[in-house]
């Protein structure tokens, strides 16, 4: 909104300093204060309404250390996420470009259905909350509409045309740091493209359609039978993902914020046309924009850290958990960056593997055996460190090492063929 005031105030009456707001960087820093102000200053008067409300974790006891001692501690706190995301947003970001819209819708749809998982568990005081049927259709619902708005909407195709260096521009490219800045600076043309980013390939780029191929030479037109159960079951894989990291105070938030600075560079990267020719990768034409909204993610991370380090003052629930995991993975898909989840979500994928395989190997066992083994002393991950008597803050530290680690190797990838 902020910009939209501001860049008519340029236009229109040459007010001075009105036109930075034109510049993402500016937007973007913007973001990520206000963001940070709005979990800070308006996250303690949430926490003492959550708990004036009575609105407490319900804790089964299973036999962890420190674990009763949380018991009561307000949850829902992922409403100071959500509102440290959108309002920034909204006041900075251009609200016409497609991915803010599908970005701002992917907010509200998984915070709805994670806020209602949230109140089953504490006011109907069923701690299996909603059923998983409803977040999976939820996550199903999501994923159809990301995937159709992404592959037939001709506003988000990737406009493209292969030069020598195999570089990827459009005739409408732009600088992400000043959309005036770069126009026409190469050959272009349009078309609809379902390719992807695939890492550590000297051919980068991989397109879903071709495992049509054997459709005929029309294969093409049917892509969308590929591409969209693929984004179905990243969205839910991801979202499941976090929901389940979200286990130690700090763990999931302290995570997702370094995820979200990887996602951020990613994006910057693929949204100017420079760097993009530099680095050889596709380039994405306005996707410039979505470096505000994951600036604004980052620092709603970040301030909520203030009340959820250990000993944590209020937990995000499944309305924090479930929006998170969602806004990861359809940000990634976005910027065609999906098939980098498996790295830079590492932790995420280590604790959804380690719920897996507790389960199945234990099902195995007690099928054959007549008696469940376990794996993990338990699942998910972090939980098995616990029961190795390791301190709350130093797992939750070392997550956060292994979680920088793998967004740095990430960023490597894109070099790294």
């Amino acid at each position: 909104m902020l910009y939209y005031l501001f860049d008519y105030l340029d236009k229109a009456f040459d007010v001075p300093g009105a036109g930075v707001f034109r510049y993402i960087s500016f937007r973007a820093g913007m973001a990520v204060f206000t963001s940070l102000l709005i979990s800070l200053i308006f996250g303690k008067s949430l926490i003492n309404l959550l708990r004036k409300k009575q609105v407490g974790e319900l804790v089964r006891d299973l036999g962890l250390e420190g674990q009763l001692a949380k018991k009561g501690t307000p949850t829902m706190g992922g409403l100071i996420i959500l509102g440290a995301i959108l309002i920034p947003t909204l006041l900075f970001a251009k609200l016409d470009n497609i991915y803010i819209i599908l970005i701002i819708f992917t907010t509200i749809w998984m915070g709805i259905f994670g806020f209602i998982d949230d109140y089953i568990k504490v006011f109907r005081k069923d701690k299996a909350g909603l059923a998983g049927k409803f977040k999976i259709l939820a996550q199903v619902i999501l994923g159809i509409i990301v995937g159709t708005t992404l592959y037939f909407n001709d506003s988000v195709v990737i406009k493209e045309k292969s030069t020598s260096q195999g570089f990827v521009i459009s005739k409408t490219a732009f600088n992400i740091d000043n959309e005036h800045s770069t126009r026409n600076l190469f050959p272009h043309e349009v078309i609809k493209s379902t390719k992807t980013t695939i890492p550590f390939m000297k051919n980068h780029e991989f397109d879903y359609a071709y495992l049509l191929i054997w459709m005929g030479p029309n294969y093409r037109k049917w892509a969308f039978l590929v591409f969209i159960p693929i984004v179905i079951l990243i969205i839910a894989a991801v979202s499941n993902g976090a929901n389940l990291t979200d286990g130690l105070d700090g763990l999931a938030t302290g995570t997702s914020a370094i995820i979200g600075v990887t996602l951020g560079i990613l994006a910057y990267v693929s949204g100017n046309t420079v760097f993009a020719n530099y680095l050889n990768i596709m380039y994405i034409p306005n996707t410039g924009e979505l470096a505000i909204y994951i600036s604004a993610f980052v620092g709603a991370c970040v301030g909520f850290l203030w009340y959820n380090t250990n000993p944590a003052q209020v937990f995000m629930g499944d309305t924090g958990s479930l929006s998170i995991g969602g806004i990861i993975a359809v940000f990634a898909i976005m910027i065609r960056k999906e098939l980098l989840i498996p790295i830079l979500c590492g932790v995420f994928l280590a604790e959804s593997l380690s719920v897996i395989l507790q389960v199945s190997y234990f099902k195995y066992t007690k099928r054959k055996y007549g008696e469940g083994r376990r794996i993990f002393k338990m699942s998910p991950l972090h939980h098995h460190y616990q029961k190795l008597n390791y301190a709350e803050p130093k797992i939750v530290m070392r997550f956060f090492i292994v979680g920088i680690m793998l967004a740095i190797f990430t960023i490597v990838t894109l070099k790294l063929r």
